[in-house]
């Protein structure tokens, strides 16, 4: 199989990629490790060294994880692209049919089978050992076989029409298609928000009403000043996979709901809750959502204009391992290319959603007690056995949230 320039600046960029990777988990090794011996001052009243310790045994041995998981996803991704792997499973589908959605349906749909397989291991022992190992893991193996039944069932009944639609306007709506594409990317997400809180959120978990009517009545009360209003309350049972907590806003429109996992009721106060809430709300006055859904529309647009121009290119194809051109194989090497080439343009959004971050707490400290909010985060990082003190660099590549430390000093000076 020839190969070309791109193939050469393919591999260049997966190995500054993996180099890059590797050498951020270093210095964050380095940075957990190296500051594990004392509880940081302004945290010495409420994390004890024990708990600081578990945290940086947890973190060092994630980054042991994924030291291997690095190396071995660019070793496959090299395997699928000019190893051959794409080449043989589109000749392996040709050979069925000659109809070019069934073709380009079932080679990415076995694609993605495949994939999911070669991840596993990675997923079981994720969950089963080193979750386990730090007391954080609650899911049985009948929770893991009904999510993965469920997940499946519902990849064929939304993503297999949803690909036969995106194949099909590739293959008959001419130079353009990539607009007509978008449209429907676009809208399907829209639709996705949506339908998301009440039919498939519920499939995984229970979603029942906040019962703590003391809660309740503050919650209320913060919405009513706020000018926020939802669908409801709702606690989910997290504790069902995780004993991580976390609360979150879904949904969009009308149709919005407040779900507080119980594992975080459980550690938190009313006060405290309540000062969480008002940050979620935060994002919401601050229209945080509605500016990364722009963004995240806007990015997808000039991504899809980009394919609709490589997909006319042979050198794309050939240099990276596929010598029949078509859509469905341009679909799928710009898929797996793409997070390799916009690695390192990944601190500009971080930076952006950090940013957010400080926003949404400037607006909690306004609407409810600031102390509230940082007993509440110095809780969380400590239940959760998060680092407080990571690497700038491996924050500024990997991490949406401020560190601990500057983000609990941002809210004091509120």
């Amino acid at each position: 199989m020839a190969f070309n320039f791109f193939t050469l600046l393919f591999l260049i960029a997966i190995f500054s990629y993996v180099v890059t990777l590797l050498w951020l988990n270093i210095r964050q090794n380095k940075a957990v490790t190296g500051s594990s011996g004392a509880v940081p001052s302004e945290f010495s009243q409420k994390i004890t060294l024990e708990q600081h310790q578990k945290a940086a045994d947890y973190t060092c041995a994630k980054l042991n994880l994924n030291y291997f998981e690095v190396v071995f996803s660019a070793f496959v991704l090299l395997a699928w692209t000019l190893g051959g792997g794409l080449e043989w499973l589109d000749g392996f589908w040709r050979a069925f049919s000659d109809d070019v959605l069934f073709v380009g349906v079932g080679f990415i749909l076995s694609l993605m089978l495949i994939g999911t397989l070669i991840d596993l291991p990675f997923g079981l022992y994720r969950t089963f050992v080193l979750e386990e190992k730090f007391g954080f893991n609650k899911t049985t193996i009948s929770t893991l076989v009904s999510d993965t039944i469920k997940g499946f069932g519902l990849a064929l009944v939304i993503g297999v029409p949803l690909l036969y639609v995106v194949l099909y306007l590739m293959n008959e709506m001419g130079e353009y298609w990539w607009f007509f594409v978008w449209l429907v990317l676009t809208g399907f997400s829209l639709l996705l928000l949506w339908l998301y809180p009440t039919f498939i959120a519920p499939l995984f978990n229970k979603f029942n009403p906040l019962e703590n009517q003391a809660l309740k009545a503050k919650i209320d009360d913060l919405l009513n000043r706020t000018g926020f209003k939802s669908d409801g309350i709702f606690v989910m049972d997290g504790s069902k996979r995780s004993s991580h907590g976390n609360a979150y806003f879904t949904g969009i429109g009308k149709n919005k709901r407040i779900v507080f996992f119980d594992t975080l009721l459980k550690g938190m106060n009313d006060n405290e809750v309540q000062a969480i809430l008002a940050h979620e709300l935060g994002h919401f006055h601050h229209k945080h959502i509605r500016k990364q859904m722009l963004i995240s529309f806007l990015t997808s647009l000039l991504g899809l204009a980009l394919l609709g121009y490589l997909i006319t290119q042979p050198w794309f194809f050939y240099g990276l391992g596929i010598e029949a051109m078509s859509n469905h194989a341009a679909l799928v090497l710009f898929t797996l290319t793409l997070p390799i080439f916009s690695f390192f343009i990944e601190p500009i959004s971080h930076a952006l959603s950090r940013k957010h971050e400080f926003e949404a707490d400037a607006f909690a400290a306004k609407h409810t007690d600031a102390n509230d909010l940082i007993s509440s985060l110095v809780k969380l990082y400590r239940d959760n056995a998060s680092t407080l003190t990571p690497d700038k660099l491996y924050s500024a590549f990997h991490d949406s949230h401020p560190s601990a430390s500057i983000r609990i000093k941002h809210l004091r000076t509120k």
